[in-house]
């Protein structure tokens, strides 16, 4: 609910302040005095596109604020206060500034917020209907939502049901279609892999194969020189017996052995030389071990081309096996990582080929999710036509309280060849206009007088619907506000009286705020604002210059009277307008009394 508008420096409005009713408030007033720039005031906090323009002339920037009571629990309190918005316990204020230059800036609860913000959560709190709601009016996602918003709760959970089961059916559909449409993608996958796993299979490398063949290479590559050193190195450990007849320098093994024989006979005198033979002793030992090594590895030493050639083109094989198998997206550099790819791409194509049942259990899926459908679809359905019903009923009794005697409401539900996100039909309001008359689209058998008419009916018979009816006090203080710009345009009489009358039934649920220039509607209102205009004159160099300020008053009693005779002839002061604004009031006093 909107408890007060503050506005400054918006169009003709210097600055107002409005208090408005928690039931109904009409704003009334001369054309051009300015109610649009009310109603525009409210679009800014709701959000709607700001435009320099609308700054008063001379003003640096307008500025608008206004102040909610809401539910602190309600969706719109949880998103303002996820912007960053301080609440003041079920009191939440917005703003909205508009320079004469530059960028609009929006405020709520305290916080900078993104205009998208305001929109977000003031359309939640706040309908306006005017002409271009009207025209929203005549889609045909608003005449289902219409139809639907008067189930209430139980029929809002089976929609919500029926749009979750669309989409597994959705979801259910898509996954088989994309198995059917990979199944070639999937085979030639397939074909490849084994083409893979053949060669590999073929090629039965080992772990570390290519690292032990390019060692074995080298040594087969180079075994004169390896003979050598290894000779070599043996004859130095232990010379033959040749070598040692020739005068040939001794090896270390009979070096060794000399060291041991010289102290040999002194070890039993002095424990330093006896340590001292030991470990000349160990070595000895030690260089016979190493020398014998180096003898067998010496017999393993002879050059083998035969060998050398077969080593060679395993490891060519292994290298292309390398390079080709998996194909370029593969990063395959030793034969450890081809022996991985390769149990990589065997799960692979065990998952391709199976299980058998992948097919089969999708379109099993499938089945189930469209008989949930269907069975939810059937549901809906009969829901629907049950409410088309209702609503036919109720509206067309208000349009003939609305003087539209004889023209009713027909609701259409068109079936589908299959079921849609919404539903298995098509909503569509129609009107018959009069006794035999066709029905017609609202968008071509209503006038606009007459859709202001049934608007009003559809928001009366809602209203009552067990999702927005008010039961207590404190939801009654956050009741949403309804916004009715001229929707009396094109009537008057009896039928002005009557939207009127609906209008106050409306706000016990509802704060209702109506735009009208018809007194038989303002008549009804518990609060009446009276938007006036003033012509200021002010000296210049060139003489008079002419000013206009516009401001919002709140009339009672005798000035509420003399605006009702106002807007019934023209003149405040005609004593017949005086008397009939004093007669609609106590007719709608009245009434409101006796319901």
């Amino acid at each position: 609910m909107i408890e007060s508008l503050h506005i400054e420096d918006l169009g003709v409005i210097e600055q107002a302040d409005l208090a408005l009713s928690p039931g109904l408030t009409a704003l009334t007033g001369e054309t051009g005095a300015g109610k649009t720039m009310v109603l525009t005031s409210l679009g800014l906090l709701l959000g709607q596109r700001a435009e320099s323009s609308v700054v008063r002339s001379g003003a640096k920037a307008a500025r608008v604020e206004g102040t909610w009571l809401l539910d602190p629990r309600s969706r719109p309190a949880e998103r303002a206060t996820d912007a960053g918005a301080a609440l003041d316990e079920d009191l939440l204020i917005a703003s909205r500034t508009v320079p004469a230059q530059g960028r609009s800036r929006a405020h709520l609860g305290g916080a900078a917020v993104p205009s998208t913000v305001l929109a977000d959560v003031g359309n939640r709190l706040v309908s306006v209907h005017g002409q271009a709601d009207q025209l929203r009016l005549r889609s045909a996602a608003a005449q289902r939502a219409a139809l639907d918003s008067l189930g209430g709760a139980p029929h809002n959970a089976l929609c919500r049901q029926y749009a979750n089961a669309y989409r597994r059916h959705q979801a259910a559909t898509n996954a088989l279609a994309e198995w059917q449409a990979g199944t070639q993608q999937r085979a030639q996958e397939a074909e490849t892999l084994r083409t893979w796993l053949d060669q590999l299979e073929q090629l039965a490398p080992q772990p570390g194969e290519d690292h032990a063949l390019t060692t074995e290479a080298q040594r087969l590559d180079h075994a004169e020189d390896l003979r050598r050193a290894t000779m070599g190195a043996r004859n130095a450990l232990t010379a033959d017996e040749e070598a040692g007849a020739l005068g040939e320098p001794l090896d270390v093994a009979s070096l060794l052995a000399t060291a041991s024989r010289a102290l040999e006979p002194v070890t039993s005198l002095d424990p330093i030389l006896q340590s001292q033979a030991t470990r000349l002793q160990e070595l000895s030992y030690l260089t016979a071990d190493i020398a014998s090594e180096l003898s067998d590895h010496l017999a393993r030493l002879d050059a083998d081309p035969t060998r050398l050639a077969a080593v060679q083109e395993r490891r060519a094989q292994l290298a292309r096996a390398c390079q080709e198998i998996g194909g370029v997206t593969a990063q395959i550099d030793d034969v450890d990582a081809l022996l991985a790819w390769g149990q990589t791409a065997a799960a692979r194509l065990a998952e391709i080929d199976g299980p058998e049942g992948t097919h089969a259990d999708l379109t099993e899926e499938l089945e189930a999710a469209q008989q949930e459908l269907t069975g939810l679809a059937q549901q809906l359905t009969h829901a629907r036509q049950q409410l088309a019903h209702t609503l036919q009923k109720r509206v067309t009794a208000e349009l003939t309280g609305l003087e539209m005697k004889g023209a009713r409401l027909v609701v259409e539900l068109a079936p589908l060849d299959e079921p849609g996100p919404t539903g298995a039909e098509t909503v569509t309001l129609l009107l018959v206009s009069h006794p035999g008359a066709p029905a017609m689209p609202l968008g071509k058998g209503a006038s606009g007088g007459e859709l202001s008419r049934i608007m009003l009916a559809l928001e009366v018979v809602l209203a009552a619907a067990p999702a927005h009816a008010v039961s207590t006090q404190t939801s009654r203080e956050h009741a949403r506000t309804l916004v009715f710009d001229e929707i009396d345009a094109g009537v008057g009489g009896r039928a002005a009286r009557e939207i009127g009358r609906r209008l106050a039934r409306l706000a016990r649920s509802y704060q209702v705020i109506v735009v009208t220039h018809l007194a038989q509607v303002a008549a009804w209102a518990d609060t009446q604002l009276v938007v006036r205009k003033e012509e200021l004159s002010a000296p210049s160099a060139e003489g008079q210059m002419v000013g206009v300020r516009t401001h919002v008053d709140a009339v009672t009693g005798k000035e509420r009277e003399r605006e009702l005779a106002r807007m019934l002839s023209g003149h405040e002061d005609s004593q017949a307008a005086l008397r009939h604004a004093a007669e609609l009031l106590a007719e709608a006093d009245v009434a409101q009394s006796q319901s």
